[in-house]
């Protein structure tokens, strides 16, 4: 099932949380939903899943309107909140039993069903702990087999991997590209590089409005035309090194590399190089340039660009 989301906006008195934004989630792929805290992620996933009711505007889970079919929409989704809202002195298979019945699974199907859950987010060796034994990587797996045992065409995760170590994060990440492969996933982190690794494309919120919507590559090209340079120049005071750069005519900014002593990051003015003017400049104070290289833009440069006004 697509999601298409209208000119959707929600206000909480005078401030507007989600401000006129559409977009469209096509059938198989995932969207990582990203943007600073505050600026509309959870409201806008809220909206979708029905549990917030927009001002304006509307949202469509297939052929449905959150407006007009909620409860078929809520059959259709899957949600797992940043907070996972677990019953957590019941045991994993009654606790997945329990949801089953909730969604109105068929009685002779509820067994087959929490099997699959099982077996599809790794629970065999846990379910027949009680939820407040497991630790919070596995609770993330017990979170995701609710939000899946209905079979829903359409999956919202909001910060999925939040606070697991980076072997659990891995873990949860496989997982969730497993599952896009036949489901319509909205996924938010404020990990960059997971959203990167997991995520078909990239819709950046910020202040309610939508600022970026692409493919990392894509994302990137917007910082094109942004010439970063890793410089590393030897014989020379650094403060003296760091002042020199910051006078040259094509440089934008200069920042120190921690760690790496006489190496700096120099950002060139927008369109313009700054290669052969720091060339000529280690040239005149008689200076070795020992490392000239390119740094390609991260996400995060991109992210920061975008939400920091």
């Amino acid at each position: 099932m697509d999601i298409v989301v209208e000119n959707l906006t929600k206000k909480y008195g005078t401030q507007k949380a989600v401000d006129n934004i559409s977009f469209r989630v096509k059938t198989g792929e995932i969207l990582g939903f990203l943007g600073p805290n505050g600026a509309g992620k959870t409201t806008t996933m809220k909206i979708i899943t029905t549990f917030l009711a927009p001002n304006d505007g509307n949202a469509f889970v297939g052929n449905f309107s959150i407006k007009d079919n909620p409860e078929s929409i809520r059959k259709n989704i899957g949600y797992l909140p940043e907070n996972n809202p677990l019953y957590e002195d019941m045991p994993v298979i009654d606790y997945l039993r329990f949801v089953a019945e909730l969604q109105n699974i068929e009685k002779s199907k509820i067994n087959d069903r929490i099997l699959d859950m099982v077996n599809l987010c790794g629970l065999e060796g846990e379910k027949q702990k009680k939820i407040n034994e497991l630790s919070k990587g596995y609770k993330q797996r017990v979170g995701l087999a609710q939000a899946l045992i209905h079979n829903p065409e359409v999956l919202i995760l909001d910060e999925p991997t939040s606070g697991l170590d980076p072997n659990q994060i891995v873990e949860i990440r496989e997982l969730i590209k497993k599952i896009g492969r036949e489901k319509t996933v909205i996924l938010s982190s404020h990990i960059l590089a997971e959203v990167e690794a997991t995520c078909d494309r990239i819709l950046i919120i910020n202040k309610g409005k939508i600022v970026a919507d692409g493919t990392a590559k894509e994302l990137r090209k917007q910082s094109e035309g942004k010439e970063i340079l890793k410089v590393r120049i030897e014989d020379g005071d650094k403060n003296e090194i760091f002042k020199a750069l910051q006078e040259v005519s094509t440089v934008g900014t200069v920042d120190f590399i921690p760690g790496e002593g006489n190496a700096f990051e120099v950002q060139s003015k927008p369109e313009l190089s700054s290669r052969r003017e720091i060339f000529k400049l280690c040239v005149d104070k008689k200076w070795v340039m020992t490392e000239m290289s390119f740094v390609e833009t991260k996400l995060e440069d991109v992210f920061r660009d975008l939400t920091m006004n």
